[in-house]
């Protein structure tokens, strides 16, 4: 079956209680038993609900997994991952996690007692060097939020094997579309489903994937006993989005390079961050010939936006979007994102490993496009 048909027809494809074509939110926190000894498939909405176990399998179907499971967002869905570790356990993470990544683990689960060691996984011998006795996972972002390196996934995934830990993969850039980590020998992925999953900005969600049944029903103990469940409106919600998920990839791949490759021509742009520009850190092989995703550095905006063009340029579209004080903050809105680098954070947190805030970009007196760090 070609990819975008079974993205459309992946998991629950009828309500089986009532062969709707569309499954229907079903707004219960409780529901009665026949039997109350021999209690039916739900019983209390946080340990299951029809219309998110519909996502669920969905979830599960499009990575290739045992058991998907749905979060209140990515970072409920990360954390409650990092809940299968214990104190004193060590982790070896990308350098370039995701920010919100990098605050869990540096300032919630340091004080816990899970250590973390921060190396550049697009290089696998980091990954081999930072590994001790302690050691129990390897996590790793790929692309990575925001400067879009590649880690080499079997490579990492062999290193995980020969020291008997497991492989977690953050694959929100590049989506089961595109990347499917558990192929490779993951054990688990997971995602911001709020991105690229979802598509229309109106939903905050994660997702976790395991590939073995045994390793899901400890993830779904967490997801239950933690209580971080995805509500049953927006797993709707991202079960509608998710029916498009092929469409809007082919689309934003082709705006992508397009843009990528134009914008690096020009003199006026310090670097572009693009996998599949000649020259990107780390190697495509995971991700085959697609990307959707770009990051730039621009040094002249007036002259950038003459030299793309005026009418159809994103650049452009960004310029304008600058003066509008609805601009969006971070990665949530896809339809628009503007983002830069924070020079001078007082967010020390940041400040480690060269890490990036979103930002918006807002027009000085000076005419210059200028950062505005969201803290």
């Amino acid at each position: 079956m070609d990819l975008r048909t079974k993205i459309v027809h992946a998991g629950v494809d009828r309500d089986p209680a009532t062969g709707a074509s569309s499954v229907p939110v079903y707004l219960a926190s409780t529901y009665s038993q026949k039997d109350p000894e021999q209690p039916g498939r739900f019983d209390y909405a946080r340990s299951g609900n029809p219309t998110r176990e519909a996502l669920e399998k969905t979830l599960a179907e499009l990575e290739g997994g045992a058991t998907g499971l749905a979060f209140a967002s990515g970072m409920a869905a990360i954390a409650s991952t990092f809940l299968l570790f214990q104190p004193g356990d060590h982790l070896v993470a990308g350098m370039d996690v995701y920010g919100g990544t990098f605050r869990a683990l540096d300032a919630l689960f340091a004080r816990w007692g899970l250590r973390t060691s921060f190396v550049d996984t697009t290089d696998e011998a980091n990954i081999e060097k930072a590994i001790e006795p302690a050691t129990r996972a390897i996590f790793i972002e790929t692309p990575s939020n925001p400067l879009l390196g590649i880690t080499d996934l079997a490579a990492a995934a062999a290193i995980a094997r020969k020291h008997g830990l497991l492989a977690v993969a953050d694959g929100t850039f590049a989506t089961p579309y595109l990347q499917r980590p558990l192929e490779f020998g993951f054990d688990v992925v997971v995602h911001s489903a709020t991105k690229f999953l979802n598509g229309h900005s109106d939903v905050i969600a994660g997702a976790a994937v395991a590939r073995e049944a045994e390793l899901g029903e400890r993830l779904r103990f967490i997801q239950n006993a933690f209580g971080a469940v995805l509500g049953v409106q927006d797993s709707w919600l991202l079960l509608r989005g998710l029916k498009t998920l092929g469409a809007r990839l082919d689309a934003e791949q082709k705006t992508a390079h397009w843009l990528a490759e134009r914008l690096a021509a020009l003199p006026e742009i310090a670097a572009v961050r693009y996998p599949l520009l000649p020259g990107h850190h780390g190697t495509t092989r995971e991700v085959g010939d697609r990307a959707s995703a770009a990051r730039l550095d621009i040094l002249d905006d007036n002259r950038v936006r003459r030299a793309v063009g005026e009418g159809k340029s994103v650049v452009h579209h960004a310029v304008l979007l600058a003066d509008r004080p609805e601009v969006p903050l971070a990665l949530g809105e896809v339809h628009r994102l503007l983002g830069g680098r924070c020079e001078r954070c007082p967010n020390t947190e940041h400040g480690k490993n060269e890490f990036f805030h979103h930002l918006i970009l807002y027009r000085s007196r000076s005419g210059r496009l200028r950062p505005l760090c969201r803290q």
